[in-house]
């Protein structure tokens, strides 16, 4: 099956927003074992849209199509589908009834407009949509699938993961399993030098995901069911390990902030944080997670030496491994914590490439550890880089 991507907004040409649907699908469809030839963006143009639709047409089995299921008259998805399948949309009285109790619910006046949501031509199914008013549209004519989705991601996702993706699965005569291995602390092109012999299997395949915690090497198998694609996946799974152990922190759903609630709750201790430098991206994960009142007691942002000194920071200015010390100690001890994190660090300049030195350092009831690492790259990037990797070596720690 060739697949195909149609992303429609004029919102998404003029960069107001970014497009995520398409590489959230991209991901999906390679879950599926579906390939995916083509993906392209359109405005909010019936002519334009309608002329995508025909090259698509042409050349996939499987369109993918987001955004422009809205009530609105910009909203046209459902015009050119109509329009490429030459099939007239008429009003289901099913789906105007569910717009009706969804509106209801809300108390909200149902406008007229609304109305375009509950039409549907001959070829398509409705599919359910849980977060919204837009129901998808699920199209087959002549061996081709047109699958509209809305555009808003949550949206979009859901209907996915509930209707699409099994539907489709189904379709393909076997299972297609896969099993995520998070590591941290080697760079991309490091992973992919020592896993090389390994990324050339064909069934199963090895594929490496640059993420903000970490990098994710996922495994994923084809086979006629579950039993013996879990029976691929353990020898590769296996050699992956061998080669990056000591980097592995978790695998598929894991979460890292996650585990390190969970680990210090275990342990009955608790944490803090005192940051510089990061903008307080640790704080924001941490304040975040699951059951975080349990284990997190909170933490300061310092933006300043002038702030560093006014908390009681004997170093104050410095910007180093030993500030960072300090900033854990003090943060640990004023808010009563168990382990203290201090997180310090400044902008170095080599050839005008701004690269990041960071201190992290990590206190304990009897203990403690101090880390020194640099990141190339711009701040606004690596706040939550810097933010993973304390939690990476917290969990080590832990340990």
């Amino acid at each position: 099956m060739k697949a195909e991507i149609i992303s429609t907004g004029t919102e998404l040409l003029l960069g107001n927003i970014a497009d995520t649907n398409t590489a959230f699908l991209a991901e999906q469809l390679a879950i599926l074992g579906i390939d995916l030839y083509y993906a392209s963006t359109v405005g909010d143009n019936y002519d334009r849209l309608l002329g995508c639709l025909k090259l698509a047409w042409r050349r996939s089995n499987l369109i993918l199509m987001t955004g422009g299921l809205g009530p609105t008259q910009g909203d046209i998805t459902r015009d050119a589908i109509a329009g490429l399948l030459g099939e007239k949309m008429e009003l289901d009285l099913g789906l105007k009834v569910v717009l009706e109790k969804f509106f209801a619910e809300r108390s909200i006046a149902m406008s007229d407009n609304n109305l375009k949501q509950a039409m549907l031509i001959p070829s398509a199914q409705a599919i359910p949509n849980s977060r919204g008013t837009a129901p998808g549209w699920w199209a087959e004519k002549n061996g081709k699938i047109i699958i509209a989705m809305p555009g808003p991601p949550a949206e979009m996702q859901t209907m996915w993961q509930k209707h699409i993706a099994p539907a489709l699965q189904s379709r393909s005569g076997g299972v297609i399993l896969s099993r995520t291995l998070k590591i941290f602390g080697l760079p991309e092109g490091s992973v992919d030098e020592q896993l090389s012999p390994l990324l050339k299997s064909i069934n199963p395949t090895l594929a490496i995901y640059a993420k903000q915690d970490g990098i994710h090497l996922r495994i994923t198998a084809k086979a006629k069911n579950l039993e013996e694609a879990r029976k691929i996946i353990t020898p590769h799974e296996k050699a992956v390990r061998d080669i990056v152990s000591e980097h592995i922190w978790g695998a598929d759903d894991d979460v890292l902030e996650t585990m390190v609630g969970q680990m210090l709750i275990s342990k009955g201790l608790t944490l803090a944080v005192a940051e510089s430098f990061t903008s307080g991206s640790l704080i924001q994960i941490l304040a975040r997670a699951p059951e975080s009142d349990s284990f997190f007691k909170g933490g300061f942002y310092t933006a300043s030496d002038q702030a560093k000194i006014s908390i009681g920071l004997v170093w104050g200015a410095g910007n180093t491994a030993k500030t960072a010390s300090a900033m854990a100690k003090l943060v640990r001890d004023k808010m009563q914590a168990g382990i203290g994190i201090g997180i310090e660090g400044y902008i170095e300049k080599a050839d005008d490439n701004p690269t990041a030195k960071v201190f992290i350092a990590i206190a304990g009831p009897k203990s403690g550890q101090s880390l020194v690492l640099s990141y190339p790259g711009r701040l606004t990037q690596l706040g939550n880089r810097i933010a993973y990797s304390a939690l990476f070596e917290l969990k080590k720690f832990l340990s």
